[in-house]
């Protein structure tokens, strides 16, 4: 027994300082165990318009290990052909080397994606990785993007006067335009807008269901003097106006584009079942020069926009089932008087981007210029709307001065500030979903969801209810929205 005894110690004793020295780590196979960390599994880009390139994205790689990590190269997988590209601390070739990540240190890497034009007319995807490589190992961090090829708008020309000066418009900048040709608008692509697209005198712009207009910085739609804007979309395939950039929270940000100008001289201009959103306005309509309506506009969602979603100047607008939300002075606004008649319309402002002191909606028919008060005749009626917001003081402004013609009614309008002031009770405004929850008092009324149609789509559905008058008390100053200087003269070449 002792025997045996003694000699398990002796075996212990000689297993024990191989077992160690196998628990132990090799500096030579250290590394082998290292893994970095990103801070995404895949970076994924949103739609990228060939030609165009996208933004700068970025991701972050993690050292969390306690010791010091050579990286010994940082490049795509495609190497030179690859449509992404890479910035490395700084460093944009295509491979980056000898990067030291210190024990607990993280690094930047800035990716961009270019996808070249095809032949495609729908989305293609196109993919590659970042591949890291150090101490004989390789880790990859997938990159993906769905190119789109597109129709481009871009300024051929610069309005300017006679004696060679150039007129600026509400941005700032001059009037660079090219004229749109209205006869061969292709419908299977996306269009993409840079600087003012003219629709020219006596043409006619025909949209479609489905059609999508993507606007750069402060682009702009002009429908010109004795032109004409038809859109005709559906409730499943709205026509959209929106921003170039839809990356992360792009998405539904306002100010990324201009507007929709419908300029004074312009006639029978036609909207059913669009989108407008993100843009500096949404639709911008001038005098009218006839009786026939400047614009008709039905059905269509505005949202999303810096200064208002539909700014109407001496104009005609007839609207039916509109929802028009989110925008940084007012939803809507009729000055120096014209006509108007709106119908089953919801104007909704919970603006949150920064402070918002006036109202939702103004109405009005005067004009204070150089000391002098210019008055118009004025026409509105709302029938079945919802005027509503998160300002306290009222989202109706009524200035209206009776030396001119004024004829204004209200008929069953659930407006805040207003004789029939209640919760409308919209589902998650905070989050553009304007659905009347179940025991909303305003059922009935207002835009009027398509049932089996995605909340970000306009649609109709008409509900009738009894008339009910309203009457308002003006007590916020006016809002006056600049009106456009007249311009020379825009003829197709």
């Amino acid at each position: 027994m002792l025997k045996r005894m003694l000699y398990n110690m002796l075996l212990l004793a000689l297993v024990l300082p191989m077992l160690f020295a196998a628990c132990e780590k090799d500096p030579e196979g250290f590394h082998e165990m290292v893994a970095l960390d990103f801070s995404c599994d895949t970076m994924a880009f949103d739609t990228v318009f060939t030609q165009m390139g996208t933004t700068t994205r970025q991701f972050r790689v993690y050292n969390h290990n306690n010791y010091e990590v050579q990286i010994e190269q940082v490049t795509l997988e495609r190497g030179y052909s690859s449509r992404f590209r890479l910035n490395v601390n700084g460093d944009t070739n295509m491979v980056a080397r000898d990067l030291i990540l210190a024990p607990g240190d993280s690094m930047f890497v800035f990716v961009r994606a270019n996808i070249n034009p095809n032949s495609a007319t729908e989305p293609f995807l196109v993919e590659d990785a970042v591949i890291f490589r150090y101490d004989g190992q390789e880790q990859r961090l997938p990159l993906s993007a769905y190119g789109r090829n597109a129709v481009y708008h871009v300024p051929t020309d610069t309005l300017h006067y006679a004696d060679g000066s150039y007129p600026l418009d509400i941005y700032g900048k001059p009037y660079a335009y090219s004229v749109i040709d209205c006869d061969h608008w292709r419908h299977d692509l996306p269009h993409v807008i840079l600087g003012y697209a003219v629709i020219d005198s006596r043409n006619t712009l025909h949209l479609q269901a489905g059609d999508e207009l993507y606007f750069c910085e402060d682009a702009v739609l002009w429908v010109y003097d004795s032109a004409t804007l038809d859109v005709r979309g559906s409730a499943e395939r709205p026509v959209l106006f929106t921003s170039v950039r839809h990356d992360g929270w792009n998405d539904y940000l306002p100010g990324q584009w201009g507007h929709i100008w419908m300029m004074q001289g312009c006639w029978n201009n036609h909207i059913d079942y669009a989108l407008i959103e993100n843009g500096f306005l949404g639709i911008e309509v001038d005098s009218c020069a006839n009786d026939n309506p400047t614009l008709t506009i039905s059905n269509t969602l505005i949202r999303n926009h810096t200064l208002a979603g539909l700014l109407m100047q001496t104009a005609h607008v007839e609207g039916n089932n509109l929802l028009v939300t989110n925008c940084g002075t007012a939803t809507g606004v009729m000055q120096y008087g014209g006509q108007y008649t709106f119908s089953y319309c919801t104007f909704a402002d919970y603006w949150n981007y920064s402070s918002r002191n006036n109202p939702s909606l103004f109405i009005t028919n005067t004009r204070e210029y150089a000391g002098v008060l210019y008055v118009w005749p004025i026409q509105a009626s709302l029938t079945d709307c919802i005027i509503y917001g998160n300002r306290e003081a009222g989202e109706l402004y009524l200035g209206l001065d009776s030396n001119a013609a004024v004829n204004v009614s209200l008929n069953h309008c659930l407006v805040r500030g207003g004789e029939w002031d209640e919760d409308p009770k919209f589902v998650d405004p905070a989050n553009g979903d304007y659905h009347l929850e179940e025991d909303s008092p305003a059922q009935g009324i207002g835009y009027q969801y398509p049932e089996t149609v995605d909340v970000s789509k306009a649609g109709f559905a008409k509900m009738g209810r009894a008339p009910k008058n309203l009457g308002m008390q003006s007590s916020h100053r006016c809002l006056t929205l600049p009106r456009t200087t007249s311009l020379p003269p825009i003829r197709r070449k």
